[in-house]
This record gives C-alpha cells, structure tokens and sequence, in this order.
C-alpha cells in the first residue's frame, strides 16, 4: 500500500478493527464522526481479508482502508509516521506490543473501544501479567463491554479511573428494513409457498454444518414444510457444506447457482452481504461458530429482525448478550442433536413469536455505546492523555 499524505490541519484518527465482525461494529460509529466531524481524515485498518473486503463495501467517508502493518517496531513507525493521528482507536481485544508503543509516544491518546475479556482470556493474562501489562499500560482509556469486562481488566492490575463500562457497539446494529412486500418478492424468487417455514443457520463453521443439516434432516421427516438457508462463516467453504448436506439425502442448492425451477430443502447462501435479508424471512434463527468452540457469531442481526433465536453453548465472545437473550426468554440454548432437532420443529409457534418479540426489545433496551463512545473520542481528540 502507498501510504496517504496526512492532514495536519485536522485531527486525525486510526480505528483498528481485526476481521468482519468489529468492522460491522464499528460502521455507525464511523458514520456518527464523519457526520459531526466532516474535516476529521479517518484511516482504518483490519487484519483479515474477509474484514479488509467488508470495510471496502460498507465504510464510507473513510480516507484510507488498509492491512495492520506486521508488529515490527520499525513497519510500524513508518505508518505512524505517514499518518500522523491524533488519536489512535483499537477495537474489542487486538493487543500488538509494538503497534500500541507507538501509538503511544505518536498519538495525543489510545483508546480501547467495545472492549472484551473473555474467562479463558483473563485466565491467561493473570497468568502472564507481568508481560501483559506494559502493553496494555499503552492504552489511555478502556471502554469496554459489561462490568464483568471492567472487573476483569482491573483484577490484572488496570487502574479503574482508565475503565467505563459503555455497553456494546454491536447492538447499535442497523440493517435495511425489509417490507412484507420484499419478503414476499424474496419466496416467490427462491420458489416458496406460504406455507414454508424457514430456518437461517448464520455463519456456521467447520465442525457443526453435519450436526445442523441432520437436525434438520431429521425434523424434515416429521414436518416437510421445513426448508433451511445456510450460511456458512467463510462463504469459500460451501462445496463442503453442500457434500454434507447431499450425502443426508437433502436437495442442495447454492446461492450462486441457483436454478430457481428447482424443488430445494437447502440453500446455500454462498454470497457475503446477503444473510442479514434472510433473517428477514426466517421463522427461527440459528447463530453458528457455538456449537463448536468458536466463541459464537452476532446474535442480534436476526433480534433486529424480532426472530426467536438459539444457539450452542459456545459463545464466549458474546457471553454476557447470549445470557442475557437467555435469560430473558429471547433464546434458547442447544447442546446437541436431540435438542437442535427439536427445536427446529417449531412446534409451539406462539412460543417463538413472543420469544422474537422479546429478542426485538431485548436489542432496543441495549443502544447507547455508539454516542458514548463519540463523546469519549472527541475528548481525547481535544484533551489528549491525563
């Protein structure tokens, strides 16, 4: 990448995201300072391709987007020095020794947004505290998630004037309306009748896709008016998907291939961007990357859609949101293939009515991280460190 000119004349700001979920977090965030701070350059960094290739499609207004430099103190220097920001912004858990050093003897503050520990990570960083701390001392300010996050951060020795609890920018979610007309348009595109009930497994991996398609399999066999949409986490691994899917006897048919003549129990969604409109459709919602340990994927995405929702016990990245959808009777947990089953045979559709219902409000009673965080970085930007 040729590195851009900075801007001296306004303050600058470097928002680091690691891969497509913290990207997706962070869109309303970006929107929110670019329209209150139009002169404010932007740069943005990720670290995955699927990450990098979200931020080029859903980021706008952004002066740069670009790969993390290698953690080598002197790759890191040289963007530091071409960018020269004022404040540089990290997301959620991405901790590089060299990257924060430098941002902290380049930038006027270091910030940690949306920020997580997870148990199996606080064990570790208790573990090592003595090499984990000089690195996390390079940050100014933390804003994390819940309480259990600021409690964790200052049981490894974080000072707690540097912790605030600002809620979670992944429920600032905002996803295009779909009217009943477009979710009509969508059936009679992919061939079904009313009477279809409809199951999206979302951003499923390796390791649970056979477990799901057998569930499913299974309650086809005592309700046939059952068809699925699933999308697995990394669209490259669909021909995978699909073997399992035909060696259980289920009519598979891909997204991309799709010959809509055709009879399907199975629809492969091989596409990125396409499965926030499925959860639009879908009569439950399955949330993959938690039956397997993975640490789950975005549960609210079908909650801003009022659908029932339920997942594995996998889901340390979300931990305190899936107990809260728990809790609240907006989810149900599965923890095998008897329960999946019968889930999927949506036999108490009342039951799942209100359960999407409470997912809705449940997700509505959430908001609020996105302008907390605005008024912290704006702030920083102001005031710079303590």
């Amino acid at each position: 990448m040729k590195l851009p000119a900075a801007k001296p004349e306004a303050p600058s700001l470097w928002i680091h995201a690691v891969s497509v979920g913290e990207v997706l977090s962070l869109r309303r965030l970006v929107f929110e300072i670019r329209a209150k701070h139009p002169s404010w350059p932007i740069y943005f960094s990720t670290l995955t391709n699927t990450g990098y290739r979200v931020a080029r499609q859903t980021l706008s207004g952004v002066e740069e987007i670009f790969f993390v430099p290698l953690d080598f103190g002197w790759v890191v220097r040289r963007f530091f020095s071409a960018l020269r920001p004022r404040l540089f912004v990290l997301a959620e858990s991405e901790f590089w020794p060299h990257l924060l050093r430098q941002a902290r003897r380049s930038c006027r503050s270091v910030i940690l947004i949306n920020g997580r520990m997870s148990r199996r990570s606080h064990g570790k960083y208790l573990r090592w505290r003595s090499l984990v701390r000089p690195v996390l001392d390079n940050i100014d300010y933390f804003l994390v998630q819940t309480e259990r996050d600021r409690e964790r951060l200052e049981g490894i020795g974080i000072p707690a004037r540097k912790v605030e609890v600002a809620g979670n920018l992944k429920a600032e979610v905002r996803l295009p309306e779909v009217s009943a007309e477009e979710r009509n348009g969508l059936r009679t595109d992919f061939g079904l009748s009313s009477d279809k009930k409809i199951i999206v497994a979302g951003s499923t991996h390796r390791g649970e896709e056979a477990l799901i398609l057998k569930a499913f399999g299974g309650a086809r066999e005592v309700r046939p008016d059952l068809v699925m949409v699933i999308a697995p986490r990394h669209p490259e691994r669909s021909s995978e998907v699909e073997k399992a899917g035909v060696e259980l006897g289920l009519r598979v048919m891909r997204r991309t291939r799709a010959e809509l003549d055709k009879p399907w129990d199975v629809l492969i969604l091989d596409t990125i961007g396409e499965l926030a409109k499925f959860y639009a459709l879908a009569d439950l919602a399955f949330v993959g990357g938690s039956l397997v340990p993975h640490g789950g994927q975005n549960l609210l995405e079908p909650a801003y859609y009022g659908k029932p929702l339920c997942f594995g016990k996998h889901m340390e990245n979300f931990a305190a949101l899936a107990d809260d959808f728990v809790s609240s009777g907006a989810a149900r947990v599965v923890l095998g293939l008897e329960e999946l089953e019968e889930v999927f045979l949506m036999r108490d559709e009342k039951e799942l009515e209100e359960m999407g219902r409470k997912a809705k409000d449940l997700l509505c009673s959430l908001q609020g991280a996105t302008a907390r965080t605005l008024q912290v970085i704006e702030s920083r930007i102001a005031e710079g460190r303590d």
